[in-house]
């Protein structure tokens, strides 16, 4: 009775030990597609400014409601909407004693889903003021710029943006105090731009 006993206990481990060491099933590969893959961003696809936020759906409201990303301007003509507006100043501390002529950056992004085209009167897209801290206008960019009265078609795709480089006198301006540069479209006067700037000796 012990040695049947004793060797159903043995049958029993011997058993417990063999299912025990059974190896786990290896996990699917994942299959490499290439198509699921972000395509790569080079260097020269990278715009030199910020890029301009989004305009956030319903959907991203309501599961993010305390995102602070803002969203596009309003603009009253319908003609721009969908349009976005970022300003540069270099340097943001002028020395008046180095620096002649101030550099200024303006891009203008396509942020909607369609196709966004700008008819213009003459060769001039964009018109720059440097103002004092109370809105007076110092230096109107086109007083130095002759302008032609070519016309001309601007045409901006969903996500894609145009920059505008110019440089506008600082022989107006004091030192130490606080100026504002104001970029815009004059045939579009939605597309308006500010920032402040510092001025030094």
């Amino acid at each position: 009775m012990r040695r049947s006993l004793s060797l159903l206990v043995a049958i029993f481990l011997l058993a417990g030990r063999v299912t025990g060491q059974e190896p786990s099933p290896k996990a699917a590969p994942i299959p490499n597609d290439e198509t699921t893959r972000a395509p790569s961003t080079t260097l020269a696809s990278r715009p030199e400014l910020e890029p301009t936020p989004r305009k956030r759906g319903w959907l991203g409201r309501m599961l993010h409601p305390f995102s602070s990303e803002p969203a596009l301007p309003q603009y009253k003509d319908p003609k721009v909407r969908g349009l976005s507006l970022l300003l540069q100043v270099s340097p943001q501390t002028v020395k008046l004693s180095e620096v002649r002529q101030l550099e200024i950056k303006v891009r203008l992004a396509n942020q909607s889903k369609k196709a966004i085209e700008l008819n213009f009167p003459n060769d001039q897209r964009i018109e720059i003021y440097l103002m004092n801290s109370a809105g007076t206008v110092l230096t109107k960019w086109s007083d130095n710029h002759a302008i032609n009265e070519n016309p001309g078609v601007v045409l901006i795709n969903p996500r894609e943006h145009i920059e505008y480089n110019e440089r506008i006198s600082t022989r107006e301006l004091t030192p130490d105090k606080v100026f504002i540069a104001e970029v815009f479209f004059p045939k579009y006067p939605d597309l308006r731009v500010r920032q402040k700037f510092l001025t030094a000796p």
